[in-house]
């Protein structure tokens, strides 16, 4: 059987340089595109599209889907104000990518949302985020590392496995986070600070899983959540050939 179709969520950057060319540019840091391979899948990268029934068209084709990590989310998507901590916002990013989120969620395409997707998937269902933390980042452009720890009994401990119930050291860049949580997710994994880290949504029609940190940076070692939603991906697609 073929590796499973994985589409990534991309950036949409006005201004990016390579060689002589200095031109707005759809991209992604390649971590994530080689976390999927790595973990059986094959990439497909999804630049923001504004078309009407874009994002259901492109779920449609998917086995699983990924929305990647990137710009804090506009408060108005959550009924916020900004703060003055929160970053400039990223309009069409944000509409590309909540609807790509509400596609999978209706299709019961298999889902993973790594940091802003965590994000954006939380507000997709009603929740609200936190505008500013500290002590989640490591210097500008390193990322951090410290431990969350899984919830037990949660999807993320079983894919985590029993030798890291107490803990695992993480990739970390963030300074927001989940706050409110929306309708269905439960919380699977948090940090010593109390942060939120990781939440899932039982019950939903495919498997649906947000992580805050980056199991892409580096050297994408740890393919275990990658992993599970490549198999959940593969699942989905055996039962739709029977």
């Amino acid at each position: 059987m073929p590796a499973p179709l994985i589409g990534v969520s991309t950036y949409l950057e006005p201004s990016v340089r390579w060689g002589v060319w200095d031109q707005p540019a759809a991209l992604l840091p390649a971590g994530y595109h080689r976390l999927v391979q790595r973990a059986g899948g094959l990439a497909a990268l999804l630049p923001p599209d504004g078309a009407p029934g874009a994002a259901a068209a492109a779920v449609e084709r998917l086995d699983g889907l990924v929305v990647a990590g990137g710009p804090d989310v506009e408060p108005v998507r959550y009924g916020a104000e900004p703060r003055p901590e929160t970053g400039p916002p990223a309009r069409e990013r944000d509409a590309w990518e909540l609807a790509l989120v509400d596609a999978a969620l209706a299709a019961g395409v298999p889902l993973l949302g790594v940091c802003r997707g965590m994000q954006l998937l939380n507000v997709a269902l009603g929740g609200t985020l936190v505008q500013h933390l500290e002590g989640h980042t490591g210097p500008p452009g390193v990322f951090g590392t410290h431990t969350v720890v899984p919830v037990p009994g949660t999807g993320l401990a079983r894919v985590l496995g029993e030798g890291d119930a107490r803990g695992v050291a993480v990739p970390t860049y963030h300074h927001q986070a989940v706050d409110r949580l929306g309708e269905g997710l439960v919380v699977c994994a948090r940090s010593g600070d109390g942060t939120v880290e990781a939440v899932e949504l039982p019950g939903a029609p495919g498997w649906t899983l947000g992580v805050q940190w980056h199991p892409e940076a580096g050297a994408g070692e740890d393919v275990r959540v990658m992993r599970a939603l490549v198999s959940a991906a593969e699942d989905r697609r055996g039962r739709a050939r029977r």
